[in-house]
């Protein structure tokens, strides 16, 4: 799961009627350190991770997730965020903006992902 957010800083997720936002989630333990082997693709597979047990807990489901917004600290590593992206998307995917940024809240993070999207809205089989 995400963790907590720092007390009075900013909430992991919001959400009002059938739309959420959610803030953005990386590869970090919460104290400083970044989780698993370091890679973008896997800092991207856990930030995913985050946002989906936080859709989840709005009830909602990843493909309900109708935009991304995606912070790299290397924009060479766009493949291996898309690579992870393809394990938690199916069908139509969402809307996407990535952008390079020179650098990340703790040292060592390479990824950050933001989503917002609307409970519901994916077809449910």
């Amino acid at each position: 799961m995400a963790g907590p957010p720092r007390p009075g800083m900013f909430s992991h997720a919001k959400v009002v009627g059938d739309r959420f936002s959610l803030s953005g989630m990386h590869a970090g333990d919460g104290r400083g350190g970044v989780l698993g082997d370091g890679s973008a693709y896997d800092q991207a597979r856990r930030a995913l991770t985050k946002v989906k047990a936080l859709v989840e807990a709005a009830g909602g489901v990843m493909d309900d997730v109708q935009n991304l917004r995606v912070y790299l600290t290397d924009i060479q590593d766009k493949g291996e965020v898309g690579r992870a992206r393809t394990e938690f998307f199916t069908g139509d995917f969402p809307c996407s903006t990535l952008v390079e940024v020179s650098a990340l809240v703790e040292p060592g993070l390479t990824v950050e992902i933001e989503a917002e999207g609307v409970i519901g809205s994916a077809p449910r089989t």
